[in-house]
């Protein structure tokens, strides 16, 4: 039985324990074990159904001593400027720090979340390792009864802190080469990271998921954020959108207005990206066969969501403004 939390101590004492405990973060909802228990992240992968060489994320809350081996200036600028939220940022390991974080990997990817009941539970239990709350290849879960309709009796407890802010993943930077590596979009664009530190590179699957075979940071390598349903993704007008609409289980969701019961609407790319992951699952619970999404820009955090719908999508179409 899967306890719904509030009481923050009783949270603490199941990490402690080397139980799994959901909780939010201004991202998606996470399911934490603490990071430095190997049996605990082990735990972690099976209750998810994650692949064994899929990396997590480690959440700080007051530095990174004792889990990165180095922090270039590159590093502490980006932290700087952006912890709390929604930034992981990959390192060398510290090799003292348990690998089944990392899948074996030299580097571990950290980042401090921007919510207080984070922060709290890092701070009682130390950092914690963790992914979406949800079973992987699912949409990720932005509300406390999403991670109960996907892991409950599978973890210990939730804790439930309302939605989610961004709705969408943090973007993962790696910081180990000559230039900062965007290897997956997310909350924070990429416009706004250099901002701070310059040019960065951006690895080529962020648009074209499909050119993947190492999973170097989470999100990189595996199908993800999949509903029931056949999600169809065009690159294009929403009205394209509308022309797909050929059935009665057929949705539409797009930056733009609603005409029709069957349509999603929103009148922006961010209020889009804060909802879409709980939109995916209401349709599924629906009974849709098909959700066609369109009218996503493809810059800003645009960009995050079309390399989301990419990864969901059982076909993309590409059609002229």
């Amino acid at each position: 039985m899967t306890e719904l939390l509030t009481d923050l101590g009783r949270a603490v004492d199941l990490l402690r324990a080397g139980r799994l405990v959901a909780f939010p973060t201004e991202t998606v909802y996470g399911l934490g074990a603490r990071a430095a228990d190997p049996v605990a992240v082990a735990g972690i992968f099976v209750a998810k159904g994650r692949p064994q060489d899929n990396p997590l994320i480690v959440h700080v809350a007051d530095g990174v001593e004792g889990v990165v081996a180095g922090w270039p200036a590159v590093a502490r600028d980006l932290a700087e400027a952006f912890w709390p939220g929604p930034l992981t940022i990959v390192a060398a390991r510290d090799p003292a720090f348990p690998d089944a974080v990392s899948a074996g990997r030299s580097t571990v990817a950290v980042r401090c979340p921007d919510h207080p009941v984070a922060l709290e539970l890092i701070r009682g239990a130390g950092p914690l390792a963790a992914p979406s709350a949800n079973r992987s290849g699912t949409p990720s879960p932005t509300t406390a009864q999403h991670v109960l309709d996907d892991l409950s009796g599978r973890i210990a407890a939730v804790v439930d802190g309302g939605p989610c802010l961004h709705g969408l993943e943090s973007t993962v930077v790696d910081v180990t080469g000559a230039r900062p590596l965007v290897l997956r979009p997310g909350a924070l664009d990429v416009e706004a990271l250099e901002a701070v530190v310059g040019a960065v590179d951006v690895h080529p699957s962020v648009d074209r998921p499909s050119e993947v075979t190492d999973a170097r940071a989470p999100g990189m390598k595996y199908r993800h954020y999949s509903p029931a349903a056949d999600v169809w993704l065009v690159e294009g007008p929403p009205a394209r959108v509308r022309e797909l609409l050929d059935g009665p289980d057929v949705y539409g969701v797009f930056v733009g207005e609603a005409r029709s019961p069957q349509e999603r609407a929103f009148p922006d790319v961010a209020s889009l990206a804060r909802a879409l992951y709980a939109v995916l699952r209401e349709l599924d619970a629906l009974g849709a066969t098909r959700i066609v999404v369109g009218g996503v820009p493809a810059d800003g955090v645009g960009r995050a969501l079309r390399n989301r719908l990419r990864k969901a999508a059982s076909r993309v179409l590409v059609t002229p403004p």
